[in-house]
């Protein structure tokens, strides 16, 4: 693992737990991007790892299935979310709208190799734990999903539920 990504993340506060490599091999070969001020999507915030009162695991296998599959958030809530890679094949969670996620599938399947990272997203190694920080500060529906190609139409999709 990079050094200077390791300092970095640890000095945001996201290196709670082993940070996993993105789409491919050489993902974090680059400098790493810093995050001056966080964005706010439609499903939330990134979190403070500060504020965080609760941790939810969400495990991944190589049947294209979360467990569990269905979440049920406070609004306002700052939640760890910490997927456990219990397959053999890399997977990941990111947080979005059914439309978000639909489209940003159907770029992984035209460009598989993409290195991205996102605070809403974390890739996790086979048998390895990585960790995002989320703050639902949006009522409503929103999905998890894995988007490595193939396993999101395999059906890997979980729905977040904000009330």
């Amino acid at each position: 693992m990079n050094t200077a990504l390791n300092t970095t993340l640890l000095t945001l506060g996201l290196l709670a737990l082993p940070v996993a490599q993105a789409h491919s091999p050489s993902a974090h070969a680059s400098p790493p991007r810093h995050h001056a001020q966080a964005e706010q999507k439609d499903w939330g915030i990134a979190g403070d790892p500060k504020r965080v009162k609760r941790t939810i695991e969400i495990r991944m296998t190589d049947d294209m299935r979360f467990a569990p599959k269905d979440l049920q958030v406070k609004l306002g809530e700052t939640v760890r979310l910490v997927a456990v890679n219990a397959g053999k094949v890399l997977h990941e969670v990111v947080i979005g709208t059914p439309q978000e996620l639909r489209a940003h599938a159907e770029m992984m399947k035209k460009h598989p190799g993409m290195e991205h990272e996102e605070p809403w997203m974390v890739h996790v190694d086979p048998g390895q734990k990585g960790a995002l920080v989320w703050t639902f500060n949006r009522a409503g529906t929103f999905e998890f999903a894995c988007l490595i190609p193939g396993h999101f139409e395999a059906g890997m999709i979980g729905r977040i539920t904000v009330k």
